[in-house]
């Protein structure tokens, strides 16, 4: 299977057709075309259902379209790094993480790496726990930044010295808004928009779990997430409440939403992790030590 023929058969997913996805390529239809032939009778499956005027993916072409994707950003990676080699550091650093407010820490080391070395760039991936682990293992993210609870066993971390604060938001106008904080069994009889990462049982210490006690099993939740923008859209139709760390969702004056921390509180940690025996390009290991020197007291490997 030859690199090319993968980035032909991206662009021909993308644009949704043979005719725009040659005049995007410059070659000719009949070689594009030949070249999806060769590539279906090579795997032995329909990658495309065609008609007249456009080209529906299969289901196996859905899945050759998820891994040509992972390949070619992982080809385009190397390439990144091996050209950026040199005597002036640059290149690229993959940094992965959830929606948290902590993200600022890490602004911060950009920027005051950004005066030494300004031709680091840096290219942020969001998504939770399990989004941000499959990108790091396939090599496509060098660093994830993950919130507590997490499954940090393969990794190296650094523990960022923040701490996200979990509470509710809810429409302004909601009966728990007159409340200052929110206790689990406020929560017992309301519709419930939950972190899918919060919900997971997988973990030895779900902190989440432990904060509703026996009454864990007994919250009516209706919607799962894992970024909070759309869980808020879904809390501003009046769908339910969201249970979402503080500083994520816009709860100013001129929103319609609030947030209500928990009581007890309750809070979250966060690591920055990175693959055990990890060869890191010139910008990322640079990165590296920045981060290892601004959280060293807090450094330790799992």
């Amino acid at each position: 299977m030859e690199f090319r023929v993968l980035r032909y058969f991206l662009t021909v997913a993308r644009e949704g057709s043979i005719t725009g996805a040659a005049n995007f390529l410059h070659v000719t239809q009949p070689t594009l075309s030949r070249q999806l032939k060769d590539l279906e009778q090579e795997l032995g499956k329909k990658l495309f259902i065609r008609s007249s005027h456009s080209i529906i993916l299969t289901d196996e072409g859905m899945l050759l379209r998820k891994r040509a994707e992972e390949i070619v950003g992982m080809v385009d990676k190397l390439e990144a790094e091996f050209s950026s080699m040199g005597e002036t550091i640059g290149g690229d650093v993959y940094i992965g993480g959830g929606e948290t407010d902590a993200m600022r820490q890490i602004a911060r080391v950009v920027k005051d790496l950004h005066l030494s070395y300004p031709n680091i760039r840096y290219h942020l991936y969001s998504g939770n726990e399990d989004d941000v682990t499959d990108r790091l293992d396939k090599g496509l993210l060098d660093f994830g930044i993950l919130i507590q609870p997490a499954d940090l066993s393969k990794y190296n971390c650094i523990n960022i010295s923040a701490k996200d604060i979990w509470g509710v938001i809810m429409r302004k106008d909601s009966p728990l808004a007159s409340k200052d904080t929110i206790q689990a069994v406020d929560l017992l009889n309301v519709p419930l928009i939950c972190s899918r990462q919060a919900m997971k049982q997988t973990f030895s210490k779900n902190e989440f779990a432990d904060w509703f006690g026996e009454d864990f099993d007994k919250i009516n939740i209706v919607t799962t997430y894992n970024l909070a923008y759309n869980a808020a859209i879904m809390v501003d139709e009046g769908i339910g409440y969201a249970v979402v760390l503080d500083k994520i969702v816009n709860t100013s004056s001129d929103s319609s939403l609030c947030f209500r921390p928990l009581e007890p509180r309750l809070e979250s940690g966060l690591n920055i992790v990175w693959k055990k025996h990890q060869v890191f390009s010139a910008a990322a290991d640079m990165f590296l030590k920045e981060i290892q020197m601004k959280f060293s007291n807090s450094l330790s490997d799992v």
